[in-house]
C-alpha cells in the first residue's frame, strides 16, 4: 500500500488525530504522499508507528533508510 493509499482509507474522523501525532497537518501529509513535499524522519517513524506498519520507514526513505536507522536490518536488504 502505497502512503497516499493509506491516507486515503483514514477515517474522516481520524484523520486530524493522525496529524497530531506526527505533529504536522493532515495536508501535509498528503502532499507528501503525492510526493510534492519531503517526509523527515520524525513523520517516517510516526507514521509507521501510526499504521502499525502497513507504511514503513523504508518504504518512504527508500534510498537511505539504512543510513537512518541502521538497527532495521542489513543495508543489503
Amino acid at each position: 500500500m502505497t502512503l497516499i493509499e493509506y491516507l486515503n482509507s483514514v477515517p474522516m474522523d481520524r484523520r486530524a488525530v493522525l496529524a497530531a501525532y506526527c505533529e504536522t497537518s493532515f495536508d501535509y501529509l498528503r502532499q507528501i504522499g503525492y510526493g510534492n513535499r519531503p517526509c523527515s524522519p520524525l513523520i517516517a517513524v510516526c507514521l509507521e508507528r501510526a499504521s502499525q506498519g502497513v507504511i514503513t520507514r523504508k518504504d518512504l526513505f527508500p534510498d537511505d533508510w539504512a543510513k537512518l536507522w541502521p538497527e532495521l536490518g542489513d543495508i543489503n536488504d
